[in-house]
């Protein structure tokens, strides 16, 4: 696995075309967007600015559902690096009816054109997420994927600023005018130095019947159980998301009594919470696809919207708006400002993962008809929010922060399906959150454990946490075998249930989960899985390493696979190890404890000696216990 940060990338010619793509589309549409909502939110009655606020929002994404399905075989017949010039070329065109709906002053045209750059972004959608995998190894997803959401967060940012800033001035209509076809100019000879990126299915014939693609996508992301429940994790976020920044005009207006220019205070907190937290993604998933940060993520918007509603926003009593200056000199609005970041914060730990289970877990020809029926969902949601969005604030007469506290709520409703139907989530998020945040785990010769195909795992047993460590540290899903008395451990017995372990026992002790244990173990190599035991059988009781037991030898018998052997040291003395010594004594030296895991070269099945495979064990494991 490389070491090098994920902003090395941008130095590479197979990314940093694709980024500069990227950030001058997501900066154009904002730009755009964002003059068209200051000139709508702050020049029409408070009434209508909400109803043509949420048809703007609903005529924008609408086209992610008429158009996705046919543009994920496009983006899968073609080569994506011409597909994306073409489409790009299209912007150009779009952007150039901007001056014509300025000079009408025709809200109906200004939001028509609003559509057009939907369609455009419906048909670069399934481009841009499917040609990652493709010019990105899997350890570089995550920090690619962090980039590109930290990428268009900040041109949310700079869109934002840029947009409110431009709707203000005297001239708006030639500056605004000038912005969006020049930066559409520039997305497109960014694209000419994009390299080619073959096309995944050139033999798939289009079929243009929207609704049967449409319905063929779908069932696509079904097949796999994790990546359906990604898209239904992806589109409510949307959903949430919606309805949060469609809403902050008329929050900082008629809530924090708020001019214009605290609108964009508000987008910019949001915005480079999440450009933060995208960018942190790789730092605290170690490279892998980290599913543990999902729930983490899911967790922070509901607690941060749940306390945005709670806000006292009493500060304000009428009367003239303050500008952004007076609004952050009044320590009342640290509060909100605080909220605000960190839901965008916690939306990037939860979004970056989810894209990268998609593009992990999809066959590479069908990843842009199912990344399609993503945007189709994420539409479909979309509209749904606004539709609620508008029943909210319209006939059921709730506050913009009243709005805020139920989507907080449902948030929890949606995490808690999610999780309960794939408790997968869940499990890596307690892995992730027991290991990674009491543990500094140093790690060595990952690149030893083979991409996939059986394998059998051998490390030394220190303490009761070795399988989390283990778990936590290796891309791949392992199936430990371990005592079955661990079983009735609160949380771990969890962890380790849902992880498919399987629960051994003496023959003397329970003969029939002795036997049932090999069997399965059986069963997950013949599936190509990895499976880990402790060849010990046992924690240690002074430190040092026990001898081997032969279950092992009767595995490798019925089951010839590789032999993967790993060394862990830092364990012993900790307060899940039997090392002698008081409890607290130990806890204290717990959190950020350093352990190291090494990795050595896997040994042919026939060429296992169990003496001689604990000295290996032991010096990969070193000095240090």
């Amino acid at each position: 696995m490389s070491e090098q940060s994920q902003f090395a990338l941008l130095g590479q010619r197979r990314f940093l075309p694709y980024f500069l793509v990227q950030f001058t589309g997501a900066l154009n549409d904002n730009i755009y967007k964002n003059a068209l909502v200051m000139l709508i939110a702050f020049g029409a009655a408070s009434g209508s600015a909400e109803t043509m606020l949420n048809v703007a929002a609903a005529l924008f994404i609408l086209p992610f559902f008429l158009f996705s399905a046919t543009a994920g075989q496009i983006a899968e017949k073609y080569e994506k690096a011409r597909l994306i010039r073409l489409i790009k070329a299209g912007e150009i065109v779009i952007m150039a009816l901007v001056p014509i709906g300025l000079w009408l002053g025709s809200p109906a045209f200004l939001i028509g054109i609003l559509f057009l750059l939907g369609a455009q972004s419906a048909f670069f959608g399934p481009v841009k997420y499917s040609l990652l995998p493709q010019v990105l190894r899997e350890e570089e997803l995550i920090g690619g994927n962090g980039l590109v959401e930290s990428g268009t967060f900040l041109a949310i940012l700079i869109g934002t600023i840029g947009g409110g800033l431009l709707a203000l001035t005297t001239g708006h209509v030639l500056w605004i005018s000038v912005a969006v076809v020049a930066i559409a100019v520039a997305g497109f000879l960014s694209s000419l130095a994009m390299p080619a990126a073959p096309a995944a299915a050139p033999q798939l014939k289009i079929d243009w019947n929207v609704l049967r693609t449409t319905f063929r996508g779908m069932e696509m992301a079904s097949e796999v159980r994790a990546v359906h429940l990604s898209i239904l994790g992806i589109s409510w976020f949307w959903a949430f998301g919606a309805a949060y920044l469609s809403h902050f005009p008329v929050y900082a207006r008629e809530i924090l009594g708020g001019s214009e220019t605290v609108v964009t205070v508000l987008l910019v907190c949001f915005s480079v919470g999440i450009g933060v937290g995208s960018a942190l993604c790789e730092k605290l998933s170690g490279k892998s696809v980290e599913l543990g940060l999902v729930p983490f993520g899911s967790v922070g918007l509901s607690i941060f919207g749940i306390d945005l509603f709670m806000a006292d926003h009493a500060a304000w009593s009428g009367g003239e708006l303050r500008d952004w200056i007076a609004f952050v000199a009044d320590p009342m609005s640290w509060r909100v400002l605080a909220d605000l970041f960190l839901i965008g914060l916690f939306a990037g730990f939860y979004i970056v993962p989810l894209y990268a289970i998609i593009q992990t877990r999809t066959e590479p020809d069908k990843r842009g008809r199912v990344i399609a029926a993503n945007n189709i969902q994420n539409a479909l949601f979309m509209v749904l929010s606004a539709a609620l969005s508008v029943f909210l604030l319209g006939p059921a007469e709730f506050t913009v922060p009243q709005m805020f506290l139920i989507f907080a709520g449902i948030n929890i409703a949606v995490a808690l399906y999610i999780y309960s139907l794939v408790p997968e989530f869940l499990m890596r998020f307690l892995v992730w959150l027991l290991v990674s945040a009491v543990y500094r785990v140093e790690k060595r010769g990952l690149e030893q454990i083979p991409e996939e195909g059986p394998a059998v795992v051998v490390a030394n047993h220190v303490s009761f946490v070795d399988a989390l460590v283990l778990a936590g540290s290796v891309r791949r899903p392992i199936r430990f075998v371990m005592d079955h008395q661990i079983f009735s451990i609160p949380v771990l017995g969890f962890i380790f249930r849902t992880a498919g372990a399987v629960p051994v026992a003496s023959r003397k002790e329970a003969p029939e989960i002795y036997e049932a244990a090999f069997a399965k173990v059986a069963e997950y190599l013949r599936r190509g899985e990895l499976v880990c035991i402790f060849p010990e059988g046992m924690l240690t009781r002074d430190g040092e390493m026990n001898e081997f037991r032969p279950g092992l030898k009767r595995i490798l018998e019925e089951t010839p696979v590789p032999v993967i052997p790993m060394g862990l040291s830092g364990l012993w003395d900790s307060v899940f190890s039997r090392a002698p010594g008081g409890l607290a004594r130990r806890a204290l030296r717990e959190l950020r404890r350093r352990v190291g895991l090494v990795v050595g070269p896997a040994v042919a099945p026939a060429l296992i000696e169990l003496p001689a495979l604990a000295e290996t064990v032991k010096s990969l494991r070193g000095e240090r216990r």
